[in-house]
């Protein structure tokens, strides 16, 4: 336990955890006096990277941040509020049903909060809704983005796994569509607690209106999932063509946004994707000193002394992850543990890895919006201007809601696997 040992230490004293993970490995070499393993550390930091799935990680990221200046989720707003109709509680439903549309093209749950919380807390505010129910509400529906595909937590999780991605995005998607049909159930539950108050209709040209400027929109979440179910690209491509597809409809069809807009998106967008693929180069590493260590076989064997059910080693996983995502963020916790405990799921309870990717996926991202760390919450919490201690009470049934689909993603495989099982 040497190596787990010494990255808790780095940690401790403040390394961040890209720096930890590889620090951890040159611990290990110069410890255990293996030095002809140095000669291997870069070899084996690059080959972190070198997985043609990982283009997919800063196109889907560029893809985000042309949305966010195209004009094209406050046409998913709009779409949401025709779809709907006359309806008590009407906004927050919008506010779920466009987290939906966001979700099938964003997948970053911060980045979800942080746009939708431009949009739509302050229109619900005004409709006589409580700001911060308002928030929660938003916070909550950033949930879906990493369930419902393209989500970069599939897309890590696919590399690091070495799973097809394109499969993955498939396992999320019933899972996505469950947590959304138990979302709009808390919703009911909180619009006759707080009162809401009734939408009133779209008139017909109204909603004309929303369905024709939606289309441009919708084409992107299409264009994604279409060509990747059809077969026709790889995760990769479908983020290229949805990428391009993003500027042409911000620039020459809503027009929201300028060509000089473009460079700070891509400046950002390289920003962000360098922070997460350097993450990964570094997780390459630690992983292959966890195989010298043999530390799956530690951890399998101690699970083993604990119980021989997958069931009950699913529910096991679920508190750990929790805990997990309560302290960390999800990128690095998927890090920490799929090289540790995906080969005891396979190897020794004999759990699809497509089904652990979604439990874990969808653990991790309840962790965003839970102390201490919460990095959703506090977005959330910031952008809506509430407290965060009152945003995290108030999202406590969405966070029970959640936890009873994750329970049941554990319980019935199907749930995860079915999907793609079927389309073969």
């Amino acid at each position: 336990m040497f190596v787990a040992g010494s990255f808790v230490t780095l940690i401790a004293i403040g390394f961040p955890i890209a720096f930890a993970l590889a620090a951890t490995a040159l611990i290990y070499i110069m410890a255990s006096g293996n030095t002809v393993l140095l000669q291997s550390y870069a070899q084996q930091m690059f080959g972190g990277l070198e997985n043609y799935g990982l283009l997919a990680l800063p196109l889907f990221i560029l893809l985000g941040e042309v949305m966010n200046s195209g004009g094209i989720g406050r046409r998913l707003m709009m779409l949401s509020l025709a779809l709907l109709g006359r309806i008590k509680g009407g906004l927050a439903y919008v506010n779920l049903v466009a987290n939906m549309f966001m979700a099938s093209i964003l997948g970053s749950a911060v980045a979800q909060i942080t746009i939708m919380s431009k949009m739509a807390v302050p229109e619900m505010e005004r409709a006589g809704y409580p700001r911060d129910v308002s928030v929660a509400i938003t916070a909550a529906g950033s949930v879906l983005a990493p369930i419902i595909p393209p989500s970069m937590m599939f897309i890590i999780f696919g590399v690091i796994a070495q799973i097809p991605i394109g499969d993955l995005f498939i396992a999320g998607v019933v899972p996505g569509l469950i947590l959304f049909a138990v979302f709009v159930v808390v919703i009911a539950w909180l619009g006759h607690k707080h009162a809401f108050p009734t939408t009133e209709a779209m008139s017909l040209k109204g909603r004309a209106l929303a369905f024709w400027e939606a289309i441009p929109a919708l084409l992107i979440p299409l264009i994604i999932i279409g060509t990747i179910l059809g077969g026709i690209a790889t995760p990769t491509e479908a983020a290229a063509i949805a990428s391009l597809m993003a500027m042409l409809i911000g620039l020459f069809i809503y027009r929201d946004m300028s060509v000089k807009d473009l460079f700070p998106a891509f400046v950002r967008a390289a920003r962000n994707s360098a922070i997460v693929l350097f993450l990964i180069a570094a997780a390459q590493v630690f992983s292959w000193v966890i195989t010298f260590e043999n530390l799956p076989a530690l951890v399998a064997a101690w699970l083993e002394s604990l119980t021989s059910s997958p069931l009950v080693f699913l529910l096991l996983l679920n508190v750990l992850l929790l805990g997990l995502g309560m302290i960390t963020d999800p990128i690095p916790a998927i890090i920490l543990v799929v090289p540790v405990l995906l080969p005891v799921a396979i190897e020794t309870y004999g759990i699809d890895p497509f089904q652990f990717g979604v439990i874990v996926c969808l653990n991790l991202t309840l962790g965003l919006l839970t102390p201490p760390v919460g990095t959703g919450l506090f977005t959330a919490a910031l952008m809506g201007n509430v407290r965060a201690e009152r945003l995290a009470w108030l999202i406590v049934p969405f966070f029970a809601a959640s936890a009873i689909v994750i329970v049941l993603l554990s319980i019935f495989p199907p749930l995860s696997i079915g999907l793609k099982e079927l389309l073969g």
